[in-house]
C-alpha cells in the first residue's frame, strides 16, 4: 500500500511538473517559395538524413530528454523509422508539383520528439510533437542547389487524454497526425497549399 501510494504521488508530481512547463511553439519557416518558380518542378526523390548523432530515448516517462522520441512503431532503429515517416510526409506535401523540371528534396533532421504513451495517456490538453529539420531543393539532373537549406520548425499540438482516445477510435494515430501536419507545412512552403505558419502556447515540451 505504501509503495502504491508513493508511486501515485510521484506520478502526480511529474504530471504537475510537466503541466507547469507552458511554452510557445510554432510551425515556421522564413518565407514560402514562389509558386512561379515551383510550378516548373516535379519531385523525383525525397532524401531524408537522420544523423546518428541525434540521441534516442526509450524511457517510459512523461518527457524523455532526447532528440528522437518515437514509440508507435515497434522497437527498432528509430532513426530509420523517423526517416520513413518524414519521407512519406514530404512526398505527400509535394504532390502538387507537376512541372517539367525534376528535383530532389533533401532533408536533414534535427529533432523528432513525439509524445510517449505515458504522456499521451496521463496528460489532458497538453503535449507537443516537435519536428525540426533543414530542407533544400536540388536539380535532379545537374545536382545544382536550387534552394539552399531552409530551417523548418513544424511543431504541432499533440492530442492527449480523452482527445487522443477519441482520435484513435476514429482511426487516427500520432503518425497520421504528424504526417498530415508535415505534409501541410511542406505544401505551404512550396507554394502549393495554404500557409500554415503560426505559433501556439501549450503545456508540455
Amino acid at each position: 500500500m505504501a509503495v502504491t501510494r508513493r508511486f501515485l504521488l510521484l506520478a502526480g508530481a511529474s504530471t504537475l511538473a510537466l503541466a507547469g512547463c507552458s511554452g510557445r511553439f510554432q510551425t515556421w519557416y522564413e518565407e514560402p517559395l514562389s509558386p512561379a518558380v515551383t510550378k516548373d518542378w516535379h519531385v523525383v526523390d525525397v532524401q531524408v538524413d537522420v544523423p546518428q548523432s541525434l540521441t534516442v530515448s526509450e524511457a517510459k516517462s512523461l518527457e524523455p530528454r532526447a532528440d528522437i522520441v518515437w514509440r508507435e512503431d515497434p522497437p527498432g532503429d528509430r532513426h530509420a523509422q523517423v526517416a520513413a515517416i518524414m519521407e512519406n510526409a514530404v512526398r505527400l506535401g509535394a504532390k502538387g508539383l507537376h512541372g517539367p523540371r525534376p528535383v530532389i528534396l533533401q532533408l536533414t533532421m534535427s529533432r523528432f520528439h513525439a509524445l510517449t504513451f505515458e504522456a499521451e495517456t496521463r496528460l489532458s490538453n497538453a503535449g507537443v510533437h516537435n519536428i525540426n529539420f533543414l530542407i533544400q531543393v536540388v536539380d535532379a539532373k545537374s545536382g545544382q542547389v536550387l534552394v539552399p537549406p531552409v530551417d523548418i520548425d513544424a511543431a504541432l499540438p499533440a492530442l492527449s487524454g480523452n482527445q487522443m482516445r477519441a482520435a484513435r477510435a476514429r482511426g487516427e494515430t500520432q503518425k497520421s497526425q504528424i504526417t498530415y501536419h508535415v505534409a501541410q507545412t511542406i505544401a505551404g512552403w512550396l507554394g502549393t497549399g495554404p500557409d500554415v505558419r503560426g505559433s501556439f502556447t501549450r503545456m508540455g515540451i
